[in-house]
């Protein structure tokens, strides 16, 4: 014969058992007491809380033939048959496979039936199962039930369940059982049953139960079933350590791992969300953390280290992975990105993903590193899209160094790209005499043409948006000096189009190459003399047709590639 479980050999057997749902308790011995029992009941909240368990306590008080003090005997007959599932005044319906109105009709038939005992107690599981048909006929037996008839709906989605059912029950909310009760219950009923079990495995047995006793009671059995040891499990902390040193391999090595062990992909999600739940709370509100004291101190400092930024980001990606896993061919292949994107804010193309980098700067000088240091440049993103453009790498990339430098230091464009004019390249051909391709400005810093260009094609054109781009992508850089940009169009149409842009363009330059550089616009016929011609808004009172040149009409035309076509004439006519 096979062993009884856990948590059905302690399921509790009165209301003074029910550990953790002090209110509930007091509402229904009250209820029970005073004999103002009510007549239909919503019981909802985390599995394993005892909604089920409660209703059939409820169930065998109200039919017990010696009640003491709104407690059953649980030794009359009445007790046992509830208790033994044999119970004619108890029937269990769940709503989750008889969620149909002809299930609902056979139901509310049976409730007027006569009962041997003094009420007949219907307990509905998982309620907000039940279609809409079905919950408009349960809906009027709730409106004016028979006097002997008690409702105990149960759901662990109350949400889901119509407000107008909800307005006709009384409803109790179960909560999970706080980690100390939880533990002082584990630590009775290892004692109790005979076990011995680590206290490794039981701190691992209250992680894995996360609140619910029966899902608590569960794990214990099967650590106990394994020896008392606590079983070898990810190890959640190597992903953290990944996470904060931004090593990519070090955590694709842990997923890994986890997969080797049997671990499923989105179950190994789940916990690492879990544990980043933990973190997260340890810095806003560490009281909600349901875990034991040395256990709480690490996952503190954990958290300090990753930085609360980082730690929303990383559950803001894992998150929606896990709604991606539901339907993807490969759940691995999603946890491993998320893990790359996590570990390389660089990738990020997001403002979560820019606070990633900000909070890891904040944290590089917290722990007194070199927060100066150059991170990873990450390709140009285009305004218009919010993607990376493509070949934004190559463009953005530093040109290559001249073997001689100019005299007076290094060359340098706003404050973040530096080079020079390199060796053999021709550049454009001066507007005036005396202006050279690479200038020095009145605070001694270089400005060097090429980088200039570079700038250019990488933010400042993508800065603009719409028909400014179109019209200023046509211009070329050809001068730089020490307070002037000069841009060339093809031509003086061009160019007074592009005039238009120049405000736009001007606070772009400002933002980028920094203020004092003005944008001058000039066409290639000023630069080589020749006579722009003026343009001049055409007058459509001023077109005429042009002359009918003879020859074939449409209809010939038309029986020429249309062979056997007939003309119709217009009815009207």
């Amino acid at each position: 014969m096979a062993t009884q479980s856990l948590y059905r050999r302690y399921r509790p057997r009165r209301f003074g058992e029910l550990r953790g749902q002090d209110h509930i308790v007091r509402a229904l011995r009250n209820s029970v007491v005073n004999g103002r029992e009510g007549q239909a009941y919503l019981f909802s909240g985390p599995r394993g809380t005892g909604k089920t368990t409660t209703a059939r306590i409820l169930a065998k008080v109200l039919n017990c033939t010696a009640p003491a003090e709104g407690e059953p005997c649980c030794e009359c007959d009445s007790c046992r048959a509830v208790e033994a599932g044999t119970s004619y005044d108890v029937i269990e319906l769940d709503a989750a496979s008889n969620n149909g109105v002809d299930d609902m009709r056979e139901l509310i038939e049976r409730s007027s039936l006569a009962t041997p005992g003094r009420h007949r107690v219907y307990i509905l599981d998982e309620v907000h199962m039940l279609s809409k048909a079905a919950e408009a006929a349960l809906l009027k037996t709730l409106e004016e039930p028979p006097e002997h008839v008690v409702f105990v709906l149960a759901t662990t989605d109350p949400q889901k369940v119509s407000d107008t059912i909800r307005s006709r029950t009384q409803h109790l909310q179960f909560h999970l059982l706080p980690l100390d009760e939880l533990e002082a219950y584990v630590r009775w009923v290892i004692e109790d049953a005979g076990l011995k079990i680590s206290e490794d495995a039981i701190s691992q047995v209250l992680q894995q139960g996360a609140g619910s006793a029966r899902d608590t009671l569960s794990a214990l059995e099967l650590s106990a079933a394994a020896g008392g040891e606590a079983e070898e499990s990810v190890s959640l902390e190597e992903i953290v350590a990944a996470l904060v040193e931004h090593n990519s391999g070090r955590a694709l090595t842990a997923v890994a791992h986890a997969m080797h062990q049997g671990r499923d992909a989105r179950t190994l999600t789940e916990e690492i969300v879990r544990h980043l739940r933990d973190m997260f709370l340890s810095l806003q509100a560490p009281e909600l953390v349901q875990l034991p004291e040395r256990m709480l101190q690490r996952v503190s400092e954990q958290a300090r280290l990753l930085g609360a930024v980082s730690v929303v980001r990383a559950m803001t990606v894992l998150g929606e992975s896990m709604v991606e896993m539901r339907h993807a061919p490969d759940p691995r292949l999603l946890l491993e990105v998320s893990m790359v994107k996590l570990t390389t804010p660089e990738l990020g193309d997001d403002i979560n993903s820019l606070r990633a980098r900000l909070d890891r700067v904040e944290q590089a000088v917290a722990r007194g590193r070199d927060a100066s240091a150059p991170l990873p440049r990450p390709a140009p993103i285009d305004p218009n899209t919010g993607r990376a453009q493509l070949g934004g790498k190559a463009r953005s990339s530093k040109p290559p160094e001249q073997k001689g430098e100019p005299a007076g230091g290094v060359s340098e464009v706003s404050d973040a790209v530096s080079s020079e004019v390199p060796t053999g390249r021709e550049s454009k051909p001066d507007l005036s005499a005396d202006t050279k391709p690479v200038t020095r400005t009145a605070s001694g810093a270089i400005r060097a043409e090429p980088a200039v260009r570079e700038k250019w094609m990488t933010d400042i054109l993508p800065g603009l948006k719409g028909s400014a781009r179109a019209i200023v992508a046509g211009g070329e850089v050809v001068v730089v000096t020490d307070t002037e940009l000069t841009v060339e169009f093809p031509n003086a149409g061009h160019c007074t189009r592009a005039t238009k842009c120049l405000a736009d363009v001007q606070q772009l330059v400002d933002a980028v190459l920094g203020a004092g550089l003005a944008i001058k616009f000039v066409a290639a016929e000023a630069k080589s003399g020749k006579k722009s011609e003026e343009i001049h808004d055409i007058d459509p009172a001023e077109l005429t047709d042009a002359p009918k040149v003879a020859g074939k009409s449409a209809e010939d035309h038309l029986s020429d590639f249309f062979p056997g076509i007939t003309k119709l004439e217009d009815p009207k006519k």
